[in-house]
């Protein structure tokens, strides 16, 4: 068993300190909330995520997580302090790195025996060199310490399953016995573990997450063309997926990118290539594609409703980036929600998950309880979150509440065919001839 301290109890740090911990290891978090702190306690998630709730409770009653405000009490005995705290984008783009130089320091101040310190966060290239700068300038006696960077790959809705089960671990540090050293707390995964330097470790998840993010851009610009052409965009995508290159995943055209990841670090990495004098064409194009992808819905409920949206009642399917999760940073309804408001669009919507977290987000926005409530009265649906219980509504019910009958479905949830069937006008995205 290791003594792993991890500061932040946000998205990532939560699961990776309670993964650890499941793990048969010794895990203290720490956050700078007291809030945050005093509700994980007493068994109150921050977030939602499937699975996590159960093991946290698990894991505090054996005695192996335990959650504290105090750094002295997180790093009492630690061997390895991972920071796992926000780095949301600044202003023109950059990753801000406030609170990993905040927590950089407290570290350099409070520790008192060597240390690992593990960057977990998403960070510029550069920041394991940084890290450890600050830690040297900041101690008051020298103290032994390593910076390894280990970037975490965690899909929001899967992540336990994720990190349980990873692809690859990933290792940066310029101590090759540090970098042995995380390589054994993950060696129960049984994943494959890259070993490389710093910099290289922190370009590997920002060129992973880049890559993803061109990819659903690129199937949303086939999805356009084939709506232009009249070919269908899930027999495209089902027929490149086949080939082993290209692989079925992230080939789901709709909405776009959403969520904490992948906008942020898209905007991140083409900013770190400017300041380098490097012009980062592809990234761009994958930005403006997403938020055109938005546009487009609005405009195809426009058009369906006779270019007059004036006090016409929308209705949303679904609020969160994704399904299982209740995360709106940067979610399609966001934008989609604004847009119909300014032209004059009342709006309601409803999600399994997000509501609450919507109704601090959405103050303008109505919201329902169900799916049937949120339908009553509406002149136009439209499906944002791709929900497994959005899948199974009874739609002739559906149907039979609406004011209207426009279905805009921005994630393909349903077949062309049978929704003109039930007598709704049906758009999708890239649906060619939908269903007529």
């Amino acid at each position: 068993m290791k003594n792993i301290c991890v500061i932040g109890v946000g998205y990532v740090g939560l699961v990776t300190g309670t993964c650890f911990a499941d793990l048969g290891n010794g895990v203290t978090c720490v956050d700078i909330s007291e809030e945050r702190i005093d509700n994980l306690n007493k068994g109150v998630m921050p977030i939602y995520e499937p699975g996590l709730e159960e093991m946290v409770r698990r894991n505090i009653n054996a005695g192996r997580l335990r959650f504290t405000t105090a750094y002295a009490e997180g790093l009492k005995d630690a061997e390895f302090a991972f920071i796992a705290v926000g780095t949301p984008e600044g202003v023109d783009g950059e990753a801000d790195l406030q609170y990993v130089r905040q927590a950089a320091i407290t570290i350099a101040r409070t520790m008192t025996d060597p240390l690992i310190i593990v960057n977990k966060s998403t960070v510029p290239v550069g920041t394991g060199d940084w890290v450890a700068d600050i830690i040297r300038q900041n101690q008051p006696k020298p103290i032994p310490f390593a910076v390894v960077s280990c970037p975490e790959f965690l899909r929001e809705g899967s992540a336990i399953t994720d990190f349980m089960n990873p692809h690859r671990t990933v290792l940066g540090s310029l101590d090759r016995n540090a970098a042995n050293k995380v390589a054994d707390l993950h060696l129960p995964l049984r994943a494959p573990i890259v070993v490389t330097d710093l910099r290289t470790a922190e370009m590997i998840k920002y060129a992973s997450n880049a890559f993803l993010a061109t990819k659903i851009s690129f199937i949303n610009e086939i999805a356009n063309i084939c709506e232009a052409l009249g070919a269908d965009i899930k027999e495209v995508a089902a027929g490149m997926g086949y080939d082993a290159r290209i692989g079925k995943q992230f080939l789901d055209a709709g909405l776009g990118y959403g969520g904490s990841c992948f906008p942020k670090d898209v905007k991140a990495l083409a900013y770190m290539a400017s300041v380098q004098g490097k012009h980062p064409q592809l990234l761009q194009v994958v930005m403006d594609i997403n938020a055109d992808q938005r546009q487009q819905v609005v405009s195809k409920v426009r058009a369906l409703l006779d270019n007059d949206l004036n006090d016409k009642l929308i209705g949303l399917l679904g609020l969160a980036f994704k399904p299982n999760t209740d995360d709106m940073r940067d979610a399609p309804a966001l934008e989609i929600a604004r847009r119909l408001q300014i032209a004059g669009a009342k709006v309601r919507a409803y999600d399994p998950v997000a509501m609450g977290v919507a109704a601090k987000m959405m103050p303008n926005v109505s919201l329902a309880e169900d799916a049937y409530e949120l339908a009553t009265g509406c002149d136009a649906l439209v499906v944002i979150t791709e929900w497994n219980e959005f899948k199974h509504l009874d739609l002739r019910r559906i149907k039979q509440v609406m004011r209207g009958n426009v279905l805009v479905d921005g994630r393909n949830l349903y077949e062309p065919r049978i929704m003109h069937e039930y007598g709704f006008v049906y758009r999708g995205v890239g649906r060619g001839y939908n269903g007529k």
